[in-house]
């Protein structure tokens, strides 16, 4: 069974260290002492944890069939006359859109802009780091 540190778990949920001390502190994330004294949090309960957070509803967002969103922030806007790329980045993760342009025009989209990325896809790989 998998152990993670803290800074790990936070890196998996995209959260700072902090937030996840204070989830621990408060209970809501069950964490035991190591050998050495660290805390770790055990992979079955990290993950539980993890997909508790993806079940609570995104106050933003609306009725969709998509559950791939990512917030992130507006890195580079490129128009032509019909077509738009939308580079976002979401964390460490750097996700480039192809839209039209009347679309990136409408939704006022600027270098700086916060925005969500979502992703519907029919295809998925997995990889291992």
């Amino acid at each position: 069974m998998a152990g993670f540190r803290i800074g790990e778990a936070a890196e998996l949920l995209g959260v700072s260290a902090d937030t996840v001390r204070r989830w621990v502190d408060a209970g809501r994330l069950p964490a035991t002492r190591d050998g050495h004294g660290h805390r770790t949090i055990d992979g079955v309960d990290l993950a539980g944890f993890a997909r508790s957070l993806a079940d609570e509803p995104d106050p933003g967002s609306g009725r969709s069939s998509a559950r791939n969103r990512l917030r992130g922030i507006v890195t580079a806007v490129r128009r032509d006359t019909v077509m738009a790329q939308v580079d976002i980045q979401a964390g460490p993760f750097r996700l480039v859109a192809l839209t039209s342009r009347e679309a990136v025009d409408e939704l006022g989209l600027t270098v700086g802009s916060v925005a969500v990325a979502v992703v519907k896809s029919t295809t998925v790989m997995v990889e291992l780091p």
